[in-house]
C-alpha cells in the first residue's frame, strides 16, 4: 500500500516540525529566564528582610542599654561606676589607650561575636529574639543582640579644661558621665550583621 505522503507534502510536514521545535526551544529559554529572575527577586527580598531584622535587633539592644543606664542613674547610691554594682560589664575609656582590645574587636569585627559584650535577652530587659511569639516565627534572629557600654568620662561644662571626646580632663564636673553604647545584631542568619552606636549621658557615680 503506497504511503499517503505524496510530492512536496512530506517536505511541508518536516518544516512544520522544525518550526514547532524552534518555538518550543524559545519558550523553554523564556521560561528558564523567568524562573531565574523570580529566584533573584526572592533572594533580594530575603536579603532585604534579613538586613531589616538585623537593624531592628541592633536598635532594640541599643535602646535597651540606654534604658538600663537611665534606670540605674535614678537609683541613688547604687554604684554607677564601671565595674560597680550596676555596671559590672562596663569598660572605662582611656584616651591614652583608646584601642582597648576587647572594645576594638567588638566595635570593628566583621563577624558575629558570641562571647563579647552583654547579651540582650529576656533575662536583662529584652525578649528572646531567637524565639518570637507565635505567628512571628519568620522574624526570629539567629542570635540575641549584644551590646557593650563604655564610660567616656565626666561631662564637663563648656570652657572647662581641654575637651576630649571622653571629657577626660578638667576639675569641674556636672556629676554625669558620657557613655558610649555599641550594639551588634544579625538577622535570620549570620550573613547579615549590623553595628550601631549612640552616646548617652547618665549619672556617673
Amino acid at each position: 500500500m503506497p504511503h499517503p505522503c505524496i510530492g512536496s507534502a512530506c517536505g511541508e510536514r518536516g518544516v512544520v516540525l522544525v518550526v514547532a521545535l524552534i518555538f518550543l526551544l524559545l519558550l523553554s529559554i523564556l521560561g528558564i529566564g523567568a524562573i531565574g529572575r523570580s529566584l533573584l527577586q526572592e533572594h533580594l527580598a530575603g536579603g532585604l528582610r534579613n538586613a531589616q531584622l538585623a537593624d531592628m535587633g541592633a536598635e532594640a539592644a541599643l535602646r535597651g542599654a540606654e534604658w538600663r543606664l537611665w534606670k540605674a542613674s535614678a537609683q541613688t547610691g547604687a554604684g554607677m561606676k564601671c565595674g560597680a554594682t550596676l555596671l559590672t560589664d562596663c569598660y572605662v575609656y582611656d584616651p591614652a589607650a583608646p584601642t582597648l582590645a576587647t572594645v576594638k574587636t567588638f566595635r570593628t569585627s566583621a563577624g558575629w561575636l558570641p562571647s563579647l559584650g552583654t547579651e540582650y535577652n529576656a533575662a536583662n530587659g529584652g525578649i528572646d529574639f531567637t524565639r518570637p511569639h507565635a505567628g512571628q516565627e519568620s522574624a526570629a534572629l539567629a542570635h540575641n543582640p549584644r551590646y557593650l557600654i563604655e564610660d567616656l568620662g565626666p561631662e564637663l561644662p563648656p570652657g572647662v579644661g581641654v575637651q576630649h571626646e571622653s571629657g577626660f580632663s578638667g576639675s569641674a564636673s556636672t556629676g554625669r558621665h558620657i557613655y558610649r553604647i555599641t550594639s551588634r545584631s544579625v538577622g535570620g542568619n549570620e550573613n547579615t550583621l549590623r553595628v550601631l552606636e549612640s552616646t548617652f549621658t547618665a549619672k556617673g557615680d
